[in-house]
């Protein structure tokens, strides 16, 4: 099975397909989320493909959805990671060889008050995680540190600094959707949606919308808005919506006279909250 991911071997993004789908998979590595969405779009090799969603501290990432959207993708899972940043150098390197300190521009960020101490290291931005720790290995470089997953660590086999880990903010996490372009595969127990709309310019016509699902017993559990490109005060609304029987989701989403191009993106299990991921899972 071959999975799209944004980011390379070791990432974030690897790892909440790995824990997904299983070892056993292999990763077609992308840049960019778009990248990632024309390989799935447009590569008959690749099955699936993985794409973040929202982060605790970042939010969401509304350009993704639009992606979905745009290359009518469908959402058949979610996996809620833990973001948990490791610093990490080459194997015969020691804290005090360290003079630069190297990762995405966010794992810099989530990580501020641990750099704070270490004011004499230079930050450099790379384009992703585990790539700034597999340059260091290939490279043979010394005197520089990666932020990164303990599990980039693993496979890379370098050397972690800090036995715990570094980011300021412990209770982060990221959400990845599983995605598709088989529109007519259905998962079975599905207890999720996300649903999108657009809406008529008038007084109280979201909140008559959501009132008919909440009616039916459907739990709205994200609701997020995004401009519609070129227009004036249009927007699109996503919404996840949860519910313990089947029927009340249909009956639910029963609104097409008060929406415009409603659009079920996908039917899904609640994803499950992982924690550090290890190489001998």
């Amino acid at each position: 099975m071959n999975i799209a991911i944004q980011g390379g071997r070791g990432s974030f993004h690897d790892i909440a397909a790995r824990y997904h789908f299983g070892e056993g998979i292999q990763i077609t590595e992308c840049s960019g989320f778009r990248i990632l969405c024309e390989e799935l779009k447009h590569n008959d090799s690749v099955d699936y493909a993985v794409m973040a969603i929202e982060n605790s501290i970042a939010a969401s990432i509304l350009t993704n959805y639009a992606l979905i959207q745009e290359y009518q993708l469908q959402i058949i899972g979610e996996v809620y990671l833990g973001i948990k940043q490791y610093i990490m150098v080459h194997p015969e390197s020691k804290k005090s060889d360290v003079k630069y300190v190297m990762s995405h521009y966010m794992a810099l960020n989530q990580c501020e008050d641990y750099l704070l101490q270490h004011p004499d290291w230079v930050r450099k931005e790379y384009h992703d995680t585990a790539d700034s720790a597999k340059y260091i290995l290939e490279n043979n470089i010394k005197d520089t540190a990666a932020i990164a997953s303990k599990y980039a660590a693993e496979i890379y086999g370098l050397k972690l600094l800090e036995k715990e880990s570094i980011e300021t903010y412990k209770e982060n996490f990221t959400r990845f959707f599983i995605l598709t372009t088989d529109k007519k595969k259905r998962i079975k127990e599905a207890n999720k949606a996300t649903i999108s709309f657009r809406l008529a310019d008038k007084v109280g016509a979201l909140a008559e919308v959501l009132k008919i699902i909440v009616d039916n017993g459907v739990n709205l559990s994200k609701i997020q808005s995004l401009p519609v490109f070129g227009q004036v005060n249009a927007y699109r609304f996503y919404v996840d919506c949860e519910w313990k029987e089947y029927e009340t989701f249909k009956k639910s989403i029963a609104i097409n006279s008060l929406v415009e191009d409603l659009t079920v993106l996908g039917e899904y299990i609640k994803g499950d909250f992982v924690h550090d991921y290890s190489s001998s899972r």
